[in-house]
């Protein structure tokens, strides 16, 4: 039932002939969890929880940056630094106290998903990599549990719903996933601040319509609009008659292609004591000159899309590290170095220069 605040708060909803006060109740009794708390999980979290949803998960590791106000609206300066979970829970709860928020400060992952999940109605997914949305997406299938997809790219969208009665899932519209190097996130290939607040609530939209059964809900159908043109298209999302059957989870990471090589990855821990113990190596920077202005680690600037210039400066006869913003450019330019030229003393710093600033 729903209180005389609640009647006065949901007013507008209640207004609405398709919804009225028996879909606000289904909201009320909705559990939602949410994948990141990022750029596309600020807005979705913000409208769920205005909405009335009256349970919702967060799942998120990360602190928030201040590279991440430019689009996660759901903080401000004061938020730099704290962990996202908590200043999204203190946010939610400030915006409509009658939702129930519960916060997981961590990163999905095939051993916690399914007992995360598993109490929820459905997912909404905010995260902006491969591995995460594969391992999503099947965790989604082994618990029979609807998924709501979206995903940004520089001035592009994608919004679908995937395992919605028995519909399409995500292997469906991508069976194999691209090669690292051509799949940055947000961090490598950079986002319009506003394109996340439009495909989030979009999202958000489908998970309205999810809980109250109103509408024409986006299952075997990936929506795509471009920021710039304002032109959008839906696109049919057929069934695979040769798709894997999932049967549990997998590294998701060696899946997608950027699974660790213990033999050349160092991590943030072990290169700080490199450091520590003044160790000699080459530091390699293989980001832009604008990225390095912001924040860099002291290493010698040779952007990965210049590389091959810089080969006669990289030293053969000591440890090379090469760093990126989160470790994807830097692996391709590893692996470039060594079969085309022949290097052999590389190391990966895992997580880049976001990771490392972590510690």
């Amino acid at each position: 039932m729903l209180t005389p605040e609640e009647l006065r708060r949901y007013s507008r909803h209640l207004l609405i002939p398709d919804l009225g006060i028996e879909g606000q109740q289904k909201l009320k009794a909705a559990r939602v969890l949410v994948i990141g708390c990022g750029g596309l999980g600020s807005p979705i979290l913000l409208y769920l929880a205005a909405a009335g949803v009256g349970t919702l998960g967060i799942v998120d590791g990360d602190r928030v940056d201040d590279s991440n106000l430019q689009r996660q609206v759901m903080y401000g300066s004061e938020s730099v630094g704290k962990p996202k979970v908590e200043e999204t829970q203190r946010r939610l709860q400030s915006l409509n106290s009658f939702v129930q928020v519960n916060p997981y400060f961590e990163n999905l992952t095939a051993q916690n998903a399914l007992s995360i999940i598993e109490s929820y109605d459905f997912v909404v997914d905010g995260s902006d990599n491969f591995p995460t949305r594969y391992l999503v997406n099947d965790a989604c299938l082994l618990l029979n549990k609807p998924l709501i997809y979206g995903a940004i790219y520089r001035f592009e969208g994608q919004v679908a719903v995937f395992n919605y009665q028995n519909g399409p899932n995500y292997r469906d519209l991508f069976p194999t996933p691209p090669p690292p190097e051509l799949a940055p996130n947000c961090a490598e290939a950079g986002v319009l601040g506003v394109l996340p607040g439009i495909i989030g609530c979009l999202q958000a939209n489908e998970a309205l319509k999810l809980i109250t059964g109103i509408g024409d809900v986006l299952s075997g159908k990936l929506f795509v609009m471009d920021a710039l043109s304002m032109i959008s298209r839906t696109i049919r999302i057929p069934k695979l008659p040769e798709r894997p059957i999932v049967t549990q989870l997998i590294d998701y990471e060696a899946f997608c292609g950027i699974a660790n090589d213990i033999e050349s990855d160092i991590s943030p821990e072990e290169f700080q004591e490199l450091i520590n113990n003044s160790i000699d190596f080459q530091l390699i920077d293989v980001r832009e000159p604008h990225e390095y202005e912001l924040d860099n680690l002291g290493g010698e600037l040779m952007p990965l899309s210049r590389l091959e210039e810089f080969v006669p400066l990289i030293q053969r006869n000591k440890r090379v590290i090469v760093h990126c913003q989160s470790g994807i450019r830097s692996q391709k330019a590893i692996a470039l170095l060594k079969e085309t030229f022949g290097f052999t003393q590389l190391s990966n710093l895992t997580g880049g220069i976001v990771a490392y600033r972590k510690l």
